[in-house]
């Protein structure tokens, strides 16, 4: 077995509980929020097709360190750290190219989303795009509002209660210095 066709695991600390992420020798391959290892372990093999294996590299050490730096207000590492994203849609994959660009500190709406990758009135399937990204705050879909600056939702499959999982989104942007309602949503 190679280790371009392999991933591994670790989990990082948040005030909210675990982190899991996920790596491979090309980059983050998955990140989760309060998921349990096992879900989260078995969606990554699902989704990538590659192989779980033990032990650290420096792909998984340097995504460990990206989303600890990130939850103390520091971006520019989990900005920079290259995802190995596995997905099958190219819609899936445009959508996570824009939330991907929405940089620290700035919101914006699904409609808008839509509108930046040239599929005006697309709101809602971008919103269902988003409820699938694999790579939580490395596509930081936490800064995508409903359209009035309002909170909107967060979360996908993730573990907890929706207002837990709002009450995450709400403690991510209060890191990045955003306040709901949102009054600035950019372009």
């Amino acid at each position: 077995m190679s280790a371009s066709s392999t991933v591994r695991f670790a989990v990082a600390r948040a005030p909210w509980g675990p982190v899991q992420i996920a790596a491979s020798s090309r980059g983050l391959a998955g990140l989760a929020v309060r998921s349990p290892r096992e879900p989260f372990l078995e969606d990554v093999v699902r989704r990538t097709g590659l192989e779980p294996t033990s032990g650290s590299t420096p792909m998984l050490d340097l995504a460990v360190a990206a989303v600890e730096d990130f939850l103390t207000g520091r971006p520019a590492s989990l900005e920079a750290l290259p995802l190995d994203l596995a997905i099958g849609s190219d819609w899936d994959r445009a959508v996570f190219g824009g939330v991907r660009r929405i940089g620290w500190g700035r919101v914006t709406s699904y409609g808008r989303v839509a509108r930046a990758i040239g599929r005006r009135g697309a709101a809602r399937a971008v919103g269902g795009a988003v409820g699938r990204n694999p790579i939580g705050l490395a596509i930081p879909c936490h800064r995508v509002l409903a359209g009035d600056g309002s909170i909107g939702g967060y979360g996908g499959d993730w573990f907890g209660s929706r207002e837990e999982l709002l009450d995450i989104k709400r403690e991510l942007l209060a890191l990045e210095g955003i306040t709901i309602p949102a009054r600035d949503l950019v372009d």
